[in-house]
């Protein structure tokens, strides 16, 4: 075993990986190979920002995890994962880009070479980083393999955080209050969003104390006025107005895993139908929260959240949360279990969610949200500590 700058020890990897296995051996399948940054991270330690282009981890039922990519990034990986060397491989630039040769036709050379040239292997369909060309390629490339689809099937073994992951979390959290502190602190008419922006950003990956930030996953996402109405707008150079509200949907991230955390600010006197808006998300909040107990379910939160908006005389549907922990860009959720009325999920002690029961009306947005904690006794923690409430600035 080589030295290596891996995020954990190498047993919290095996504990990962021999998870990862029964899940495959559940479905019958020979190996793996998992796209998604957050799942080579999680499987191997990689973390660089190369997966603009194709890489991935092949995970087999023995052995170390192979992660495969660009040459270039191949030295990364001997930086960053905590496999031996001979498990980190690359291939050569010619195939980037490339209109005549694919990179996947190099991943099958190593899929063949390892004896899996008939096998049934896993692969990540529905996924921001398999295209669809990949697939075919890869598919006539191993014309006596069986590709089937293997979506989240990592990303579902990661929803219970172990000790270790969880002290990231918490050190995200800190740094998720300091982002917010600032976007309260720094918000006042004629302040000009993308100076806000920066401010926010400098905080983020300056961090708190020792521990350094990291870069989120999404980036922040900051409307005022009308804009907030909508939900996933950023930012302009535009200056902040009074009678306006501002929500702030931020993250701190250490070492990749984040801590989100949404919070909204008022320039002026708020109107009354978001004062009333605002006492009715908080009885909500508190609704569900209560509900977020370990052998209850995901529906459960999201229903009781709902049952409350309903006595106040607000529509609110769809989803309202998702786990989080490791992520690489565009999304810090894991894309497994949903916070929504349709959704069964057991919760269990270790998991993490973004309850995120934002209201987006006709004229303004009032996001106010957290992270939580399932515990083994009790409601859910709440991992960050800021007042939860509009916050109202003259």
């Amino acid at each position: 075993m080589t030295t290596h700058n891996a995020a954990f020890a190498t047993s919290e990897y095996d504990r990962r990986i021999a998870k990862t296995r029964s899940a495959m051996a559940a479905v019958g399948l020979d190996a793996i190979f998992v796209t998604d940054p957050s799942n080579q991270a999680w499987l191997t330690g990689y973390d660089g920002w190369s997966f603009y282009v194709h890489q991935g981890v092949l995970l087999t039922m023995e052995g170390e995890p192979i992660w495969w990519g660009r040459h270039m990034d191949m030295l990364g990986g001997r930086r960053t994962c905590w496999m031996h060397h001979d498990n980190i491989i690359g291939y050569g630039d010619h195939y980037v880009q490339s209109t005549v040769i694919h990179p996947m036709q190099d991943l099958a050379t190593q899929i063949k070479a390892r004896g899996l040239a008939q096998a049934r292997i896993g692969v990540e369909m529905e996924n921001y980083y398999y295209s669809a060309k990949a697939h075919a390629v890869l598919t006539e490339a191993l014309p006596n393999a069986t590709l089937v689809d293997a979506t989240a099937l990592v990303n579902w073994q990661r929803l219970v955080k172990s000790d270790p992951e969880l002290a990231f979390i918490r050190k995200a959290a800190r740094i998720s209050e300091k982002v917010i502190n600032t976007a309260i602190e720094r918000a006042a008419p004629g302040v000009r969003k993308n100076d806000l922006v920066a401010d926010i950003m400098h905080a983020g990956i300056s961090g708190v104390d020792d521990d350094w930030g990291d870069y989120p996953a999404i980036v922040p996402l900051t409307p005022s006025g009308l804009d907030a109405t909508a939900a996933h707008l950023t930012w302009d150079g535009a200056p902040m107005r009074a009678g306006e509200a501002t929500f702030f949907e931020l993250s701190g991230c250490y070492r990749r895993y984040h801590a989100p955390l949404c919070r909204t600010v008022f320039l002026g006197t708020p109107p009354d139908e978001m004062r009333r808006a605002e006492a009715a998300q908080l009885e909500g909040i508190a609704a569900g929260l209560e509900m977020a107990r370990a052998g209850n379910r995901t529906c459960d939160i999201a229903n009781a959240f709902m049952q409350v908006m309903a006595m106040h005389g607000i529509e609110r549907s769809g989803r309202m949360g998702y786990p989080i922990g490791l992520s690489y860009p565009p999304d810090w959720g894991e894309r497994t279990a949903s916070i929504r009325s349709e959704d069964e999920t057991v919760l269990e002690p270790g998991m993490t969610f973004h309850f995120m029961p934002a209201l987006w009306m006709d004229t303004w947005g009032l996001e106010t949200t957290e992270t939580i904690l399932i515990r083994a006794d009790g409601p859910a923690e709440t991992l960050c500590d800021i007042d939860r409430k509009l916050f109202v600035k003259d």
